[in-house]
C-alpha cells in the first residue's frame, strides 16, 4: 500500500523530468493568446508528487501494517486507534482514498508535505499522505465514535470542514504540541501575576499555541509601591520580558513562539505602548516581534470629535477606588465620573493626537490592533466585561482574575482563555447535501478538541477551558464563491448573501450545541445568567423574518436546497435552548485562515483576495506563485483585489457578517500606496460607525519600483 494516491504517477505519466518549480513560475507568465497558464501549476503539482513526494514517502503492505509500525516507532499515540475496530480502521482508510482527493494547486500540495504530513524524525521520508493525516484527525476527534468520525473524513476530503493548524498538525500524533490555536492572558497588578504569566507564556509556546496578554491592570510609569512614589516601571519592561519569552519558546521548531499585548487607550502609558512599535524607537524600548493591540471605548471618539482632550486613569488608583481592576471597569460608562474623582490620578492627551499617533503607527508596522471596547461587550452574550482578545483578534470571551501566593502558586485559579478553531470553506460548505449536518460535524469537532485539551502546566487555562467548551467556527472562501456565482465582493448582493449565509451557520451552530447540552445533561457555565438562558439573545431572529434583500441570493439558496431559518424555527431553537442550554459558551469567531487556506484551496477567511497571483516567500524554494481559487479566464474581472475594493466595502462586508457571530472577526483592512494617516483615521472611524468588533493588521500596498514591471507578468499586469 503506497499512501499517497496510487493514481498519481499514472497520471503524471514516465517522460522527461521536469522542474516543478519552474512550472509553478509560468503561471506568472501570459501564454501567447494572453490567457493564464493554470494548467502548467497543475502540471507542477503533479511533477511535485511524482518527483519528490512519492519516492520520498514510505509504502506499507496494508493498513494495518501501517498502524502498528507507526505505533511501535512512536510516529502515532496508540489510544485513539484503540478506540475503534481494526476492520473500521481499514475501511475508513479505504474510504479517505476513494474519495479521490487531488491538490488544486502546486501551493496547497507544498504547504501540505511541508507544514502538515508526518516524516520521519531525520525529516527525509514522509509517513502520511493528505488522506492519511485526514484520517488520523477524524479519527482523534471522534474518540471511539465510527460514525462522527465518517463523518468528518468525508468532511474534510470534501473540504467542507478544515481543521485550524495546531489540530491538523498534532492530531493522533506521539511527539506533538497542543491541539489548540491561541490561548489569553489577563495579568493583575503585582509581580506574583507577571512571574506566573511569563512562565505561563513560556508553558504554552512550547505547547505551540500563539499568546495575547492583557497589560490593562499593571499599574503605570512612576505609580507608587508600598506607598513610596515614582517607583513602577510601566508596561514597556514587561513587554521586552515576554518578547524574549516568545524567542525562546517554540513547539520543537515547527511554529515559533508569538505573542501578542493588549492595553486600553486610557492607561497612562498608552504613548509609551505605542512608542515601541515607532522604527525610530531607541532599542531599550523597541518591540520588534510582539504584537500591540489597543482597547478603546466609545467615549474616546466622542472626545475625538468634539476635539477635547482624553483622560487617562491610575490603574493603581481605579482599583482601590472602585475595588475592580481598570480592565474589569467600564470606562466609557464611568469616565465623568472617573475625571471628576480626586482619588483617582490623571493625566491627559489630546484625544485627536492619539488617532493620530495610532494611524501613524499603523501605517509605518501594521500595529497595533484595535478592539472597540463597548461595541464588543453590547454583542456579548454572557456576564461579564470582555476587555481584550487574542494573537488574530478574532476570540472574544470574559476572563476573570487569578491570586497568586509569595511562590507563585495559585491562590485562586481565574479563568482564561483558548481558541478551538477550524473553518467551513463556503463554497464548498453551500454546496453540501446537507448544509446542517456540516455545520453540526464542525462544531463537535472542534467540541471534541475542547474536551481532549487539559493545559494542566496553567490551571487558569485549563478552567476556562473546562467551564466554556467555547469554541470557534470559522469561514474562508468567501471571495472566491463570490467570483464563482459571478458576484462582486461588496456589492449588495455580496453582502446580502454574507448576512443571510452566517445567520444559516448561526442557528445550525446554537442547534447543535443545544443537542450536545442535551446529550450530556449539562451547559457551559453561567449559562444561567446569560442572555441565552433568559431568550434575549434570540430577539432579533424571532422579531422579524430575515430573508435575503436580493433575488439573486434567494435564488442561490434555493438552488443549493439551504433553508434560511424562519421566525418559528427560531423560535422553537430559543425554547429548547432555554430548556436544555447550550454546551458551548461561545461558537463562532472568524480567523484570518493561512496555510490552511492553501491547502484547502480556498480564499483566505472572509476578506478579498490581496492579488490575483499570489507570490509567496517558501523557504529555500523561493518564490512561488499561487492562482486565486475559482479564478478561471473568463471570471477575472469579479476577482478585484483588497486594495481596489476599498476598505467601506470590506467594512460593510464584515459588518453584515459580524452581528450573527458570538465572538469576533480577523478584519484586515487594505490601502492603496496613495493613502494617508488621515484615510486610515477615516477607515477607523468607518468601521467603529458600522459595529465592526476588532481591527487586525492594516496593509498597504507597496509602491511599485520605476523599470521593474516584467513584460507579460501577470501579477504585474493584473
Amino acid at each position: 500500500m503506497t499512501i499517497i494516491s496510487p493514481e498519481a504517477p499514472a497520471r503524471t505519466g514516465i517522460g522527461a523530468r521536469k522542474d516543478y518549480h519552474a512550472l509553478n513560475a509560468q503561471l506568472n507568465l501570459f501564454a501567447s493568446d494572453g490567457s493564464i497558464q493554470f494548467d502548467k501549476d497543475r502540471e507542477a503539482t503533479e511533477e511535485y508528487l511524482r518527483q519528490h513526494v512519492i519516492p520520498n514517502t514510505r509504502t506499507f503492505p496494508g493498513v494495518a501494517e501501517r498502524l502498528e509500525w507507526l505505533v511501535a516507532n512512536d510516529y502515532y499515540e496508540r489510544a485513539f486507534l484503540d478506540a475503534y475496530r481494526s476492520e473500521f480502521l481499514a475501511n475508513l482508510h479505504e474510504r479517505a482514498h476513494n474519495t479521490g482527493h487531488r491538490f488544486q494547486t502546486f501551493l496547497g500540495a507544498f504547504k501540505f508535505f511541508t507544514s502538515y504530513a508526518l516524516k520521519t524524525f531525520d525529516g527525509t521520508t514522509y509517513l502520511e499522505g493528505l488522506e492519511e493525516r485526514v484520517v488520523a484527525t477524524a479519527l482523534f476527534l471522534g474518540q471511539g465514535d465510527e460514525a462522527l468520525a465518517t463523518r468528518l473524513v468525508d468532511e474534510m476530503l470534501s473540504g467542507r470542514f478544515q481543521p485550524a493548524t495546531p489540530t491538523f498538525l498534532n492530531a493522533g500524533k506521539a511527539q506533538r504540541g497542543e491541539l489548540v490555536s491561541c490561548f489569553l492572558l489577563r495579568l493583575e497588578d503585582n509581580l506574583e501575576s507577571i512571574g506566573r504569566s511569563v512562565n505561563s507564556a513560556l508553558q504554552l509556546s512550547k505547547r505551540g499555541g500563539g499568546v495575547a496578554l492583557l497589560l490593562t491592570n499593571l499599574r503605570e510609569t512612576g505609580a507608587p509601591i508600598k506607598q513610596i512614589e515614582n517607583q513602577a516601571s510601566g508596561v514597556v519592561p514587561v513587554m521586552k520580558i515576554l518578547e524574549d519569552s516568545f524567542s525562546y519558546a517554540n513547539q520543537l521548531g515547527a511554529r515559533q513562539g508569538a505573542g501578542a499585548v493588549y492595553l486600553h487607550a486610557h492607561h497612562p502609558d498608552i504613548l509609551r505602548f505605542l512608542d515601541t512599535k515607532r522604527e525610530n524607537a531607541d532599542e531599550k524600548i523597541r518591540i520588534k516581534t510582539l504584537s500591540l493591540g489597543v482597547v478603546i471605548p466609545d467615549v474616546t471618539f466622542q472626545l475625538a470629535k468634539e476635539n477635547r482632550d482624553m483622560h487617562l486613569f491610575s490603574p493603581y488608583d481605579v482599583e482601590r477606588q472602585y475595588g475592580k481592576p481598570l480592565s474589569d471597569l467600564s470606562v466609557n460608562d464611568h469616565y465623568d465620573e472617573l475625571v471628576a474623582n480626586p482619588r483617582v490620578r490623571k493625566t491627559t492627551i489630546s484625544a485627536r493626537e492619539f488617532f493620530k499617533t495610532l494611524a501613524e503607527l499603523q501605517f509605518e508596522s501594521g500595529y497595533p490592533y484595535v478592539l472597540f471596547e463597548d461595541t464588543v461587550n453590547r454583542a456579548n452574550p454572557l456576564q461579564g466585561h470582555i476587555n481584550m482578545s487574542n494573537l488574530c483578534s478574532e476570540i472574544l470571551q470574559v476572563n476573570t482574575p487569578s491570586a497568586y501566593d509569595a511562590a507563585i502558586g495559585y491562590e485562586q485559579v481565574g479563568r482564561d482563555i483558548s481558541c478551538n478553531l477550524g473553518s467551513l470553506n463556503i463554497a464548498q460548505a453551500f454546496a453540501s447535501p446537507d448544509f446542517g449536518a456540516t455545520v453540526e460535524t464542525a462544531v463537535r469537532a472542534l467540541t471534541s478538541v475542547s474536551d481532549q485539551t487539559d493545559i494542566d502546566a496553567v490551571p487558569s487555562i485549563a478552567a476556562g477551558n473546562d467551564a466554556s467548551h467555547a469554541i470557534g467556527l470559522g469561514q474562508m472562501n468567501l471571495h472566491g464563491f463570490l467570483a464563482s456565482q459571478r458576484i462582486r465582493y461588496g456589492s449588495e448582493e455580496g453582502i446580502d448573501f454574507t448576512d443571510i449565509y452566517f445567520l444559516a451557520v448561526t442557528y445550525h451552530a446554537l442547534a447543535a450545541s443545544n443537542r450536545i447540552a442535551i446529550e450530556r445533561g449539562t451547559a457551559f457555565a453561567g449559562f444561567e445568567s446569560s442572555a441565552y438562558a433568559d431568550g434575549s439573545y434570540f430577539d432579533k431572529y424571532t422579531e422579524r423574518e430575515w430573508q435575503p434583500a436580493t433575488d439573486r441570493v434567494r435564488a442561490l439558496f434555493a438552488e443549493a436546497g439551504v433553508a434560511i431559518p424562519t421566525r418559528d424555527d427560531w423560535a422553537q431553537l430559543r425554547e429548547s435552548v432555554r430548556q436544555h442550554g447550550i454546551y458551548n459558551a461561545y461558537l463562532q469567531a472568524i480567523p484570518p485562515t493561512g496555510s490552511i487556506s492553501y491547502v484547502n484551496n480556498a480564499t483566505a477567511s472572509i476578506h478579498p483576495i490581496a492579488a490575483k497571483i499570489e507570490i509567496r516567500k517558501e523557504g529555500k524554494l523561493g518564490r512561488v506563485y499561487y492562482p486565486a481559487p475559482h479564478m478561471t479566464d473568463d471570471n477575472l474581472e469579479f476577482f478585484e483585489d483588497a486594495y481596489e475594493i476599498g476598505y467601506e466595502k470590506i467594512i460593510d462586508t464584515y459588518a453584515a457578517a459580524t452581528r450573527h457571530v458570538d465572538q469576533g472577526l480577523s478584519l484586515t483592512l487594505f490601502f492603496r500606496d496613495t493613502a494617508t494617516t488621515r484615510d486610515i483615521n477615516k477607515a477607523q472611524i468607518y468601521a467603529w460607525r458600522a459595529g465592526i468588533k476588532t481591527l487586525y493588521y492594516i496593509r498597504l500596498r507597496q509602491p511599485a519600483l520605476e523599470g521593474t514591471e516584467i513584460e507579460g507578468c501577470v501579477s504585474c499586469a493584473l
